[in-house]
């Protein structure tokens, strides 16, 4: 049976440190971080950072700073930080760093080959002191940390640490104890006195660290100095096993049902991650709405799927005269010579690599197409709030039905329809809702639609088309429009996105995945967690009664 159980914990452990990492753009260096640690009377840790970066001249701005945290349990609306004095108002959880924050610089960024300094403060943080196992007549409190670092990837260069740990009031000289430093370069022994507070300190120096080593520092203090509520107690590990073989059997059919679940979380999470293009920073709370986008623009900050929008672009070419389809399966399409002059740059470049004969070149292309889209709208969205502006967009495609819905004529209806056709695909309902829209009869098809549907004027879902039905039109002259029922209408419309599906993108998860991978690469992981007894820390600890409360950054 405790072969079960140790099996299933190296499982666990393998699970919890297997994730892939993607490079950042960011290079700078940290000549000076200050990090202030106290541990508070009511057994909670305020963290204070200050951080003194050298933007690389060749690199780009450093727009947002990751903290890392030693746990969850903080209260985001109890963080404050500054960059160069000015207030950052766009403190967010990060997207890099299991447990931590994402300070968004917005337009204070730090240029390239300029300087910056980014001062937290982090108050309030529970869950860091453990039940010490140091032989003293009375309880010792213990807990270990390791400050942010950020990947060596992104940082180089030494840099002059000064970590100091505060301890609660009312400690006696004798009474703590420190724990030696780990991977550190200066000396092992502190400096150490009491503050003008009458807290006791230990205080780390050294020029020849860096900000990419995980260092690791700790102390110990008498338990009567915080509430009893604030120490994590290392709980004793019991199992009641009889010699019952159906006990040992039940834990094992839990234990294979448990990985199983586990196996299949992993996967679907996977296929659902990759689907995430959008790069995080688009997220990260800004103020106002971000007028102004195009329907496609907006469907990328609704993180619509691809295939969807690049259907959305093949009818925005084809509405402007620009391409014509040639045939459905395979999709392929002409393109006209010259092209229009009101083409945005993602049509011009989606014509260019529908030209493309060769399939897995033109799917390249159309991802390479979709990459500088998805860069194009966070570039725009910088600074902009992506929920104000989802929301706003959303009331668009209302209002667009609406539009069409309040048409007194079938004519009419249809013609509004066309205007704001690109608005109203952005509806997950889109299909359901054409159909409901031109319910009871047949509508008049836009002049554009023999471009898009090459069968159309022969024949139509095996039957021959209505004959056309002149519509007054400018000049004295008339506009010749076919008819279709609106069902078929709508089923046509679904029915060019599937093709994009199967025809041109293939599967969606991996056509979205190499997008993903350079818009909104997995975060790497830049600590592994390790520990039993009851808790988990982010970092090995020295002693078996202690916590670790460490923290990492991705940027």
């Amino acid at each position: 049976m405790k072969k079960w159980f140790s099996l299933f914990v190296l499982f666990w452990l393998f699970l919890l440190n297997t994730n892939p990492a993607f490079a950042q753009t960011y290079r700078f260096q940290l000549k000076r971080e200050v990090v202030n640690v106290y541990i508070t009377s009511n057994g909670t840790l305020d963290l204070e950072y200050i951080l003194d970066f050298v933007n690389d001249a060749n690199a780009d701005p450093i727009d947002f700073v990751d903290i890392g945290l030693p746990n969850e349990n903080y209260d985001i609306s109890k963080i404050r930080a500054e960059i160069n004095g000015q207030p950052i108002k766009s403190i967010e959880r990060s997207p890099y760093v299991t447990y931590g924050v994402a300070l968004g610089l917005g337009n204070n960024a730090i240029p390239p080959g300029k300087t910056g300094r980014v001062h937290v403060v982090i108050e309030g943080i529970t869950g860091v002191l453990y039940e010490g196992t140091e032989k003293e007549a009375e309880k010792y409190a213990s807990f270990q940390f390791m400050p942010n670092y950020f990947g060596s990837e992104y940082v180089y260069g030494n840099t002059e640490l000064t970590l100091t740990i505060f301890l609660p009031p009312g400690l006696q000289p004798e009474e703590p104890r420190y724990y030696p430093p780990q991977n550190w370069p200066g000396p092992a022994e502190p400096e150490s006195g009491f503050d003008d507070q009458g807290r006791v300190f230990y205080r780390w120096q050294s020029s020849q660290a860096n900000g990419s080593t995980k260092y690791t520092f700790g102390a110990a203090f008498p338990a009567r100095l915080v509430p009893e509520n604030a120490i994590i107690t290392k709980p004793p590990f019991r199992l009641n096993i009889s010699a019952d073989d159906i006990c040992g059997a039940a834990f094992c059919l839990g234990f294979l049902g448990f990985i199983g679940l586990i196996i299949y979380g992993s996967i679907w999470g996977e296929k659902k991650r990759k689907l995430q293009y959008l790069p995080p920073k688009v997220s990260v709370a800004g103020h106002g709405i971000k007028r102004g986008l195009t329907a496609v623009e907006a469907a990328i900050v609704m993180e619509q799927p691809m295939d969807k929008i690049l259907s959305m672009i093949l009818f925005s070419t084809i509405k402007k005269g620009a391409a014509t389809v040639k045939t459905r399966e395979p999709l392929e399409i002409d393109v006209v010579d010259p092209l229009p002059e009101n083409l945005q740059p993602y049509e011009k470049e989606f014509l260019e690599a529908m030209q493309e004969d060769k399939a897995a070149a033109r799917r390249r292309l159309l991802q390479d197409m979709m990459i500088n889209l998805v860069k194009s709208v966070s570039e725009k969205m910088r600074g902009f709030s992506r929920k104000e502006t989802v929301d706003y967009y959303k009331n668009i495609v209302e209002r667009a039905w609406q539009y069409v819905e309040q048409a007194d004529t079938p004519e009419v209806k249809m013609q509004k329809y066309d205007e704001v056709m690109d608005w109203t695909m952005l509806d997950r309902k889109h299909q359901e809702r054409t159909e409901e829209v031109f319910r009871g009869g047949p509508i008049f098809v836009p002049v554009w639609w023999g471009r898009y549907d090459p069968t159309f004027g022969r024949t139509y879902g095996g039957t021959p088309t209505q004959a056309p039905i002149s519509l007054p039109g400018g000049g004295g002259g008339g506009i010749s429009l076919p008819t279709l029922p609106g069902s078929e209408f709508a089923a046509s419309i679904a029915r060019g996105i599937e093709n994009f599906s199967s025809n041109v993108v293939g599967d969606l998860t991996s056509f979205t995945d190499r997008i993903t991978q350079t818009t909104n690469p997995v975060p790497k992981t830049t600590y592994t967690r390790s520990g039993g007894g009851g808790r988990s820390c982010a970092c090995a600890c020295a002693c078996a009664g202690c916590a670790c409360a460490c923290a990492g950054g991705g940027r």
